[in-house]
């Protein structure tokens, strides 16, 4: 029963989630662009927004760059570089912590400007506010996973992880949900609850992050003239 389980959450339920995240995005920006959108309230308060906003892009966007490395670069790619395991699991605690911390300043900022501010929580829908909160879950079960990963620094189970997620993307979901069964919970735990958010992801605003600004990188300056 227990391989069952196994097999079906970390073998099976990361490709609904994942096929959720591709499809359910496609179709959301073809049949309902209105709502592709960040759905801003800097109109309804400014300060909280500015102060937290920040650290909380940064953070995240380097943990989630982070994650993408350390988990699908292959070990021996690590090896020809000179990095040994034990020395990538350090490296990984160190910047995972670092930068989570960050995130977790800017998001406790947001979370209680979402919850306490009459007007910003008026404009909040129910997911708004569930998929903050997933996040922040989310973020702590990284941040506390460090401290799991203090007590065996061999980093036999980063291995493990790494596994997992790279058998996952070569579509070998049986070797993936057996390369997992024996980590710590607080990462099967951490696994979990990142599919889940893949999975709730079209049905968010967090479908903005695929419409980033790039072209005005390139576009032409806007020529503006003062009155006479």
């Amino acid at each position: 029963m227990m391989d069952y389980m196994n097999h079906l959450l970390f073998g099976i339920y990361p490709y609904i989630a994942l096929s959720v995240f591709v499809l359910g995005s496609m179709l959301r920006y073809e049949r309902d662009q209105y709502t592709w959108k960040t759905g801003s309230s800097q109109m309804l308060e400014s300060k909280q927004l500015r102060k937290g906003s920040l650290p909380f892009h940064i953070g995240i966007i380097a943990v989630l760059a982070g994650h993408f490395v350390g988990l699908l670069t292959p070990k021996a790619v690590w090896h020809v570089l000179g990095i040994s395991t034990e020395v990538k699991q350090l490296i990984a605690m160190g910047m995972g912590g670092f930068f989570g911390l960050i995130c977790l300043y800017g998001m406790t900022i947001l979370i209680k400007r979402r919850l306490t501010n009459d007007r910003v929580r008026a404009t909040s829908s129910t997911m708004d506010i569930a998929i903050l909160l997933l996040l922040y879950v989310q973020l702590i079960l990284g941040l506390v996973s460090i401290f799991v990963s203090m007590g065996h620094l061999d980093g036999k189970e980063m291995l493990l992880l790494m596994s997992w997620a790279q058998n996952i993307v070569i579509f070998n979901g049986t070797e993936a949900s057996a390369s997992i069964a024996g980590v710590h919970i607080i990462f099967k735990l951490h696994v979990f609850l990142g599919m889940t958010l893949f999975l709730l992801f079209p049905f968010s605003r967090l479908v903005h992050v695929w419409s980033v600004p790039v072209k005005y990188i390139s576009r032409n300056y806007q020529v503006v003239r003062a009155k006479s």
